[in-house]
């Protein structure tokens, strides 16, 4: 299986949990893939993904698996290219808007199914990652809010959301989505740029069950769960995030145990990272 994460070196503690998981719960040879960059705004400076980082996750896989691999690759220069100007001061780290240069990165094969580092695989997602792609771009999850307010057609729920993505890079270099979805991030500023330009310009879609991108609440049928900001009614209204390495506040505000295992496991690798 070809998995793909994107992000700077603050990602780090993200991207170990969700690998951690993967491992737990598939038997097959992984092959991930690292795109990380150097990302300089006027507020700050995002340093890449650290080769240290990565070799301590490349001995990981190898002691579960000499057939697993981790690829890092720096697309910085690409970025260069095709900077998302308008995005680069969001509330969103513009590392996320990495997976859009996916097309351009010739390392990357054809299918390969993109997570953020803030998903947590819970049960074996084979069947999710075999299913038929020849005619589509990519297969997800609707959000579980802006399924509700964000639509392409009046007349169905149709709005992604893009932490969790199968892709098939070789339709998407046909249809050019992710070039357009990187001049769009150029010339217009958005709330979730990249999840935002992704709607607008998808032709072939598959629309997953809600399983495979939990955003809400864990169900008995989870198997990728996402911990995205949710809204709570109690005691009073406000929005909650509680990210996988928050590990304290998985108990006390989610009252959530299911990972403990791989969050201890986490925690021994901390030092090394």
């Amino acid at each position: 299986m070809n998995i793909l994460y994107c992000g700077d070196d603050q990602v780090k503690d993200g991207l170990l949990i969700s690998i951690l998981s993967l491992l737990k719960n598939v038997t097959v040879p992984l092959h991930i893939y690292v795109l990380t960059a150097t990302i300089t705004t006027i507020e700050k400076q995002y340093r890449p993904m650290s080769a240290a980082t990565i070799q301590v996750i490349a001995d990981l896989l190898q002691r579960q698996d000499p057939r697993n691999q981790i690829t890092r690759i720096d697309v910085t220069e690409l970025l260069k290219q095709d900077m998302p100007t308008q995005n680069l001061a969001t509330s969103f780290t513009p590392g996320c808007m990495l997976r859009l240069f996916a097309d351009e990165v010739a390392e990357l094969p054809a299918k390969i199914l993109y997570l953020d580092t803030d998903v947590i695989c819970r049960q074996d997602f084979t069947r999710f990652y075999n299913q038929d792609m020849a005619e589509l771009e990519l297969s997800g999850v609707l959000d579980h809010y802006g399924k509700w307010f964000f639509h392409q057609q009046l007349d169905k729920l149709d709005y992604l959301n893009s932490g969790v993505l199968l892709l098939n890079l070789e339709k998407i270099r046909q249809t050019a989505l992710f070039v357009k979805c990187r001049q769009l991030c150029q010339t217009k500023k958005m709330f979730m740029p990249d999840q935002t330009a992704l709607n607008k310009f998808v032709q072939f879609r598959q629309i997953a069950p809600r399983r495979f991108n939990e955003q809400r609440r864990l169900q008995r049928n989870t198997v990728f769960q996402h911990f995205t900001t949710s809204f709570r009614l109690f005691p009073w209204i406000h929005t909650l995030t509680v990210k996988p390495w928050q590990v304290e506040r998985m108990h006390r505000e989610l009252k959530l145990h299911e990972y403990d295992d791989i969050l201890t496991e986490y925690r021994q690798l901390i030092p090394r990272l």
